[in-house]
């Protein structure tokens, strides 16, 4: 064993028992993150314009100060963008993560000194707590590749911009640099496609251990591997045995990825947004991801069902109750204040508190008002996919059709199948079945003829990847919509090519 791998195990130890003295205790983990936001938060611009001063509970802090999306908090980004200090959080932030949204155009999320320990630490103990429930170190002693976005930075007002996965990367620690790959030159490449065969370049012939990326960049990855050696990664990569994911649900790539692999390996789920690095897989055995309680974010939490309503309640984290889906509510030391990160969570275990990621709360189809989720989709792709194991997806979307040519109005499933189920009209129906039987609403409009069962529409190979480089959005950290109220991305994918 090497040193990497040996001293990892005592650290391990240490962080998981003391991960142990909040995990347990959350709410007092909370109201401790909540009184030093309070403290920090009442100098600033922004607490002053809220009154902080005069807030001393949390029910006062949610008088004070309402939920929020990017476009409230863009005034005072703008004041920091030019120049202002003390506006949303003590100083001035390190970073702005630059992010795309799809109203506000590019986001900047501000990190600051106090908020970053949270990315970097949480990505950390995410693998200590591997090393530790498992004993497996010995990954650490070979080579390790993130792909990530470029970690180039450009600057404004003094402060540095750039992708949260390339801000990240200027944090690994130095012990880890000799083995991390690929190099800053190629990880610098802007062109997705260009950078990736480089990064094969790199990578090929090396002791490759651990994986990081999301599963559908993976995948490219893998696939360009396979062309160029025709074999399987496990026989390339006879090392790699942990596969670090975050972004996306797994499910739908799982069986394509491991078939890529040519065997099981462990991996380890995390839940990092620009905004906060919320959770991460703590274990590999139990169900979900551990909610981090204790990292400088105080989290609210609203009924998902409640969201949209005129006043929606919100809950602090002993309120939450199991099985039912939230939208996640921050407030961080980095001066996000009452601000809805988008996602939606289901929390599966309060001791400790463990959570799904189940899709984003503005990415779900109620054209007819079955507001079907992203959890509801996925899930009855993955149920379809056991009933059918020949059933490879590379990728899939969602829309609806409303004013069919002729019938009633549908669903239209725009799915890219490495291999296709053997029969695609039993397929099809296997996966409108269980999707009545997992949204009421929905088995409602079916079963009273509003709508007619969903409709397969299988894609040509790479329309995914050819929509998304022609929107500029090919690699990286960016990520297909599984859901969506209008036609704006089943068009642009329609437009790849004919369907199969």
């Amino acid at each position: 064993m090497g040193i990497r791998s040996i001293l990892s195990k005592p650290l391990a130890k240490f962080v998981v028992e003391r991960q142990r003295a909040w995990m347990y205790q959350p709410a007092e983990a909370q109201q401790r993150c909540f009184q030093q936001l309070m403290a920090g938060g009442r100098v600033t611009v922004f607490g002053k314009d809220h009154r902080l001063k005069d807030v001393n509970t949390v029910q006062e802090f949610r008088q004070a100060v309402p939920v929020r999306d990017y476009e409230d908090l863009k005034p005072y980004i703008e004041q920091i963008l030019s120049g202002g200090t003390d506006v949303l959080w003590q100083g001035k932030p390190l970073y702005f993560a630059k992010t795309s949204g799809t109203t506000s155009g590019t986001k900047y999320i501000p990190i600051t000194r106090d908020s970053i320990p949270n990315h970097i630490n949480s990505a950390r103990d995410a693998l200590l707590n591997y090393i530790n429930e498992t004993g497996n170190s010995a990954f650490l002693d070979k080579k390790l590749i993130f792909l990530s976005g470029s970690p180039e930075l450009t600057q404004k007002a003094g402060i540095n911009i750039g992708r949260l996965s390339g801000i990240a990367n200027h944090h690994v620690p130095a012990y880890l640099r000799t083995n991390q790959l690929p190099s800053y030159e190629t990880n610098v490449i802007e062109d997705w496609e260009t950078k990736l065969e480089r990064v094969i370049d790199e990578t090929l012939t090396q002791p490759m251990s651990l994986i990081s990326g999301i599963p559908p960049w993976v995948q490219m990855y893998f696939d360009r591997i396979q062309q160029r050696t025709g074999k399987l990664i496990k026989d390339v990569f006879p090392d790699f045995s942990v596969f670090v994911y975050g972004g996306v649900n797994f499910e739908p790539y799982r069986a394509k990825l491991f078939e890529s692999i040519g065997k099981r390996i462990d991996s380890i789920e995390t839940y990092p947004a620009s905004e906060g690095f919320i959770a991460f897989q703590d274990s590999q055995t139990d169900e979900g991801l551990l909610l981090l309680a204790d990292s400088g974010i105080f989290f609210e939490f609203i009924a998902a069902d409640e969201y949209f309503t005129e006043n929606p309640r919100r809950l602090s984290i002993e309120e939450v109750e199991l099985g039912k889906n939230y939208a996640v509510i921050i407030n961080n030391n980095a001066g996000l204040w009452g601000y809805s990160l988008g996602d939606t969570v289901k929390f599966v275990s309060r001791e400790p508190y463990r959570l799904l990621v189940t899709g984003r709360i503005k990415h779900f189809i109620s054209a007819f008002g079955e507001h079907v989720i992203g959890e509801e989709v996925e899930k009855a792709l993955k149920d379809a996919m056991q009933k059918h194991p020949e059933t490879e997806v590379v990728e899939f979307t969602v829309a609806p059709v409303v004013s069919p040519r002729e019938g009633l109005p549908y669903h239209e499933w725009l799915i890219e199948f490495a291999t296709p189920p053997h029969d695609p009209a039993a397929f099809a129906r296997d996966v409108d079945n269980r999707l009545t039987e997992l949204n009421v609403y929905y088995d409602d409009l079916i079963t009273g003829s509003i709508l007619q069962p969903l409709k397969l529409t299988r894609l040509p190979r790479g329309a995914f990847q050819q929509y998304m480089k022609s929107q500029g959005k090919l690699g990286g950290q960016n990520k297909v919509p599984r859901l969506a109220n209008d036609r704006k991305l089943a068009e642009g994918l329609l437009g790849m090519g004919q369907p199969v």
